[in-house]
């Protein structure tokens, strides 16, 4: 009887041990799953957008096997609408609710305006994938906010630059009227050597352009340059080519036709000339695997949109690799991201002192292939190693 006591003893015990053990088990696997949020503009005109950086970063996490660093890692998905107020709804629900460790992504720069702040505040990281307003890559810095993009500045002085040096004497520019068109503007009088005959300031996703399409035309510029990302780039380039205006005076634009846009007008953006950080026929081992794996899956070609998002997430990839899954450490996983230690689909990847890249930029024109389609092709480099905010940058930590 006692023998028989002391086996059912031992096999309770054992039993205890081994539930003790899965549980333990159990708690280090959740444990070790980091929650990361993506924000991005996902519906409307501008739903194009937010959707390359989401399926670029969760290809880059399906090409890991669900993982980042090795880690098992959980995405959840918030669409902003392009409403500031929306975003920041959602960027509480993902910090205090879903408790992330970080959050990436953000597409539009007044989105980007409105929850930065409450959310570095916060202590999250995030890893911004395109959205770069001037603010926050100077004055506003914050040692919790990345960016694998660039800053609305830098975007477009390259335009700037490549304007003069096409030679254009008399250009006109046209923005949308929020944060990063104003910043669009800024930046290409920055660099652009020429007259500005007329800067205009349209609203933010206006589906008609005739009426500012006519005025320009009165204006006889030597050539137009604009910034309409989504779907206002689309409505703007069709119309501009029904007023037959593309050929006959240049368009230099920047995110206003890329891989987002090209689907939608094909041959009839054919002619324009954009300045751009990306381009899917950058020649690096990265790059064409990238390219080819989205192709593969999405069936279109990535824009600078998916890519700066592929990037970000192997970023992300780099930083848990040498913190070893560890998000606690806040101090650890900031100097992991800084380190930058991946492989961008841009070529040369490193951050300023402001946690922003020093980039380079490239003129892309829009052409035709041999079955008629339009597509982007890589021209010389615009800007090389370029990142001027970072003076005005004080990070504090």
């Amino acid at each position: 009887m006692t023998g028989t006591k002391t086996m059912r003893h031992k096999a309770t015990a054992a039993l205890g041990a081994m539930a003790f053990a899965a549980a333990a088990l159990f708690a280090g696997n959740a444990q070790a799953q980091v929650k990361i949020g993506f924000i991005g503009t996902l519906s409307g005109p501008g739903g194009a957008l937010g959707q390359d950086q989401y399926d670029a970063f969760m290809l880059a996490v399906e090409q890991k096997g669900g993982k980042l660093g090795g880690v098992p890692v959980q995405i959840i998905k918030e669409d902003d609408q392009l409403k500031p107020d929306v975003g920041v709804q959602a960027a509480q629900k993902l910090v205090e609710r879903d408790k992330v460790s970080l959050i990436t992504g953000v597409t539009f720069s007044n989105v980007m305006m409105a929850i930065h702040k409450p959310v570095t505040s916060a202590g999250v990281v995030m890893v911004g994938s395109n959205a770069g307003p001037t603010p926050i890559a100077g004055a506003q810095c914050s040692p919790n906010f990345f960016s694998t993009s660039w800053d609305n500045d830098e975007l477009h002085e390259a335009g700037g630059q490549l304007s003069t040096d096409l030679g254009y004497k008399k250009m006109y520019v046209m923005a949308p009227n929020y944060q990063a068109g104003r910043d669009a503007v800024n930046g290409f009088k920055r660099d652009y050597r020429g007259q500005i005959v007329d800067e205009v300031y349209t609203q933010v996703n206006q589906p008609d352009y005739s009426a500012e399409i006519a005025q320009l035309q009165a204006a006889k510029p030597d050539a137009v340059y604009v910034f309409y990302p989504g779907g206002m780039g689309v409505n703007f380039v069709k119309q501009y080519r029904q007023a037959g205006l593309l050929g006959k005076i240049p368009l230099i634009s920047v995110s206003t036709i890329d891989g987002s846009t090209l689907p939608a007008l094909k041959e009839l953006a054919v002619g324009a000339i954009t300045s751009a950080p990306y381009s899917p026929d950058l020649d690096n081992a990265e790059n064409k695997q990238f390219v080819t794996a989205f192709q593969k899956k999405y069936n279109r070609l990535p824009s600078m949109y998916a890519a700066q998002s592929y990037d970000a997430a192997n970023l992300i990839d780099s930083a848990l690799t040498k913190t070893k899954g560890n998000v606690t450490d806040k101090e650890a996983l900031r100097a992991a991201l800084k380190r930058a230690d991946f492989k961008s689909v841009r070529g040369a990847f490193k951050f300023g002192s402001n946690q922003f890249p020093i980039a380079q930029f490239y003129r892309v024109d829009v052409v035709k292939d041999t079955a008629g389609a339009a597509f982007a092709t890589k021209g010389m480099i615009v800007i090389k190693q370029r990142n001027d905010l970072a003076a005005q940058c004080k990070m504090k930590s």
